[in-house]
């Protein structure tokens, strides 16, 4: 896929390939649908291109969780416009799921606050040329997010039923431009590095040098970092190959699990 074109969405195709713990979403050729990168335009743009009946709750959502507090990048309010949160949650919850607030998913994690995940992708600034490390796939809403904004995701993710599902999703919604591995999230995929961006969503004691390593000269990484009670946001780059780290929004995640750690 060339930088700039656009996986797509609302395929729904099934072609999941499974080969030792990789899970690559594979379809055809992309449909008519695929999402393009035009100027965002409020409601217009989700109307046409996705007639679904959560279309005006995702719409509000961007409008009142995330360009008002002030996320103003027309490639990420396009993503979020776009990509339906919904297929991402439990039934149960999908009345919640353009709501101002994480949710439960299996294997008890959590899909993150609307916001949180927007500001997270904003700080990463990223080019439709990156290429992404995702530690903490979860069920792939954020996932399908960094497809529309890079061009390739590799996600790892520590739970292999989540991975499965997240995989299935993803795969489901027709977009090709990702890789999803159960594996250790604190080591990396140093087989894929140097990675342009890489974004943690699970809160590590410190900033885990495996994955600092794996990150280009010039690179952003943004990871929550801290204990339970006292996380915060940290945006790390890199330049001249050591680290400069920028505090940002106090946070709440689940802990960074390595291997040697209890789930």
């Amino acid at each position: 896929m060339a930088a700039g074109d656009s996986p797509a969405l609302f395929a729904y195709p099934r072609g999941r390939v499974a080969r030792d713990h990789i899970y690559q979403a594979t379809t055809g050729q992309a449909p008519k649908t695929a999402i393009g990168h035009k100027e965002y335009s409020g409601a217009a743009l989700v109307a046409e291109l996705q007639p679904d009946r959560f279309a005006v709750e995702r719409q509000h959502m961007v409008e009142t969780q995330v360009r008002a507090r002030g996320i103003s990048d027309q490639r990420l309010l396009n993503a979020m416009a776009t990509v339906p949160r919904h297929e991402f949650v439990e039934p149960r919850y999908r009345d919640q799921a353009y709501e101002d607030h994480p949710l439960p998913i299996a294997a008890g994690q959590t899909i993150s606050q609307p916001y949180i995940v927007a500001l997270m992708l904003d700080l990463l600034q990223l080019e439709p040329s990156s290429k992404v490390l995702e530690i903490g796939t979860g069920s792939g809403y954020q996932t399908a997010l960094l497809t529309q904004l890079a061009k390739h995701v590799y996600s790892v993710e520590r739970h292999a039923e989540l991975a499965r599902q997240a995989s299935d999703n993803l795969s489901r919604l027709g977009l090709t431009n990702v890789t999803v591995v159960t594996g250790d999230g604190s080591k990396g995929l140093p087989e894929h590095a140097p990675f342009d961006a890489i974004i943690v969503s699970a809160a590590a004691a410190q900033i885990p040098p495996a994955l600092f390593d794996q990150l280009r000269e010039g690179g952003r990484m943004i990871i929550p970092v801290g204990p339970p009670e006292a996380q915060e946001l940290q945006l790390v780059r890199k330049q001249g190959g050591k680290a400069l780290v920028v505090m940002r929004e106090g946070c709440r995640f689940v802990p960074l699990i390595s291997g040697g750690d209890s789930a």
